[in-house]
């Protein structure tokens, strides 16, 4: 019961500083579990578990970085850009097109992993066009918040990150039984986008509204412009795909693929050691903030499962529940995943509820690696955009200029219904059992 105590006291403890903002996700990670053990006993042993987790997540946190690193590198270059004019010239000035374009242009994008740099990139471009037409603003926010959400299951995505390291496992081996739902999802979202822009088109043409026109050409910054490695198109396309087809392959670890990735990405668009060093500057803020959260929760992990905690408040809520239930619990994760995603951010979620609950499964017969599929079906991926807990949510209704309220009411629906998608793509192929 001592450790069940513990356990539970660090664990709430932590979720009230975070969500309260009491303490910073990293500084929390760190300081709240070592305290805990040291109050409850463990002594200089403490500081033995927390090297542990360290090590532990270390290839993920490498993964991460070197992930950042590859997919900035290949934007500056412009790899993405002829993709987006495509786009854009083939929406014209036709709603529906224009709608599903927007989807597209957020999945595409998304492929760094980064909200922030896709609500950047895509809704500037696309945010003419739907002024132009007299659009509702909404429909952009949602099919972009949809098509980003649904694409940020990747392996190198926030979630997926802190799924795998909260559960000590094999990023690949998490992700590559989910690439069907989530292909399933994608596809849905395309479909809403669809019916999102042509109720947007009847809704015009009742209207009077007047289609034609020429397309919305976009337009780049001189810094940008220097970036840009138009000749190097090929290339980069041919290093991504050969990227993503080793990590999904499983046969060389995630880490040392983004690391070789990056580093031929950098020779081959930027071979200056100047432009090198800038290039690692412009991304360095980003990568290395995911990455001290990351050690921190490397620090938390190992200190609640090398101490025992874990197992114990596992063991103790199993006792509470039916052992039928043990079957039910991953589509009962996946159901509440994004919903949980306007309560709980990223890091109290992964790093604090989801291994208990993996390891309460785990006591009924129910692998780890299961649960947290279920989790990364919504939780922060479906549900980032909307919630009100991520700092992104608010760079889309800032960028497009509506209400927090306005794009939930309008958008949030579809969230869970591409998570309801997914998670019975998941049930038919036998990855969750009912």
């Amino acid at each position: 019961m001592m450790l069940v105590g513990a356990g539970l006291g660090i664990l709430l403890l932590l979720l009230v500083l975070i969500l309260t903002r009491r303490l910073s996700a990293l500084s929390a990670l760190v300081l709240v579990p070592i305290i805990g053990a040291l109050i409850a006993g463990f002594g200089i042993q403490t500081f033995d578990f927390a090297i542990s987790g360290i090590k532990n997540i270390a290839p993920v946190t490498a993964m991460f970085v070197f992930a950042i690193l590859f997919f900035g590198i290949l934007t500056d270059a412009g790899m993405f850009d002829p993709v987006i004019d495509f786009i854009l010239k083939r929406v014209g000035r036709d709603p529906t097109r224009i709608a599903v374009g927007s989807a597209v242009l957020a999945m595409v994008v998304h492929l760094d992993g980064s909200g922030a740099v896709t609500f950047l990139i895509a809704v500037p471009a696309m945010l003419p066009l739907y002024d132009a037409l007299h659009m509702d603003r909404r429909v952009l926010a949602a099919t972009v918040a949809l098509g980003a959400g649904t694409m940020n299951m990747v392996p190198w995505g926030g979630p997926t990150i802190r799924a795998a390291t909260a559960l000590h496992m094999d990023i690949t081996a998490l992700y590559n039984p989910v690439i069907l739902p989530q292909l399933a999802g994608l596809a849905f979202v395309l479909w809403v986008a669809y019916r999102l822009g042509r109720r947007e088109r009847l809704r015009l043409t009742a209207g009077g509204f007047d289609f034609s026109g020429s397309h919305q050409a976009r337009h780049l910054t001189g810094e940008q412009q220097g970036l840009r490695r138009p000749n190097r198109f090929g290339i980069n396309v041919l290093l991504t795909l050969i990227t993503i087809g080793l990590l999904i392959s499983g046969r060389i670890p995630p880490a040392l693929i983004f690391i070789l990735a990056a580093t031929l990405a950098m020779l081959v668009n930027y071979p200056s050691v100047q432009d090198q060093k800038a290039r690692i500057d412009a991304h360095a803020k980003a990568a290395i903030l995911m990455a001290g959260i990351l050690i921190a929760a490397g620090v938390f992990t190992g200190i609640m499962k090398e101490s025992g905690m874990i197992e114990a408040m596992a063991q103790a809520a199993v006792r509470l529940l039916p052992a039928s239930f043990g079957r039910h619990l991953p589509v009962t994760i996946a159901l509440t995943s994004m919903p949980m995603s306007l309560l709980f951010d990223p890091d109290s979620y992964y790093f604090g509820i989801l291994p208990v609950v993996a390891g309460m499964g785990e006591t009924m017969g129910v692998e780890p690696v299961s649960i947290g599929q279920a989790a990364i079906l919504g939780q922060m991926t479906t549900g980032f955009p909307f919630s009100p807990l991520t700092p992104t949510t608010f760079l889309l209704i800032g960028l497009t200029q509506i209400e927090l309220a306005d794009h939930q009411r309008f958008g949030m629906k579809y969230a869970f219904y591409t998570t309801l998608v997914m998670t019975a793509i998941a049930v038919l192929t036998g990855l969750f059992a009912l």
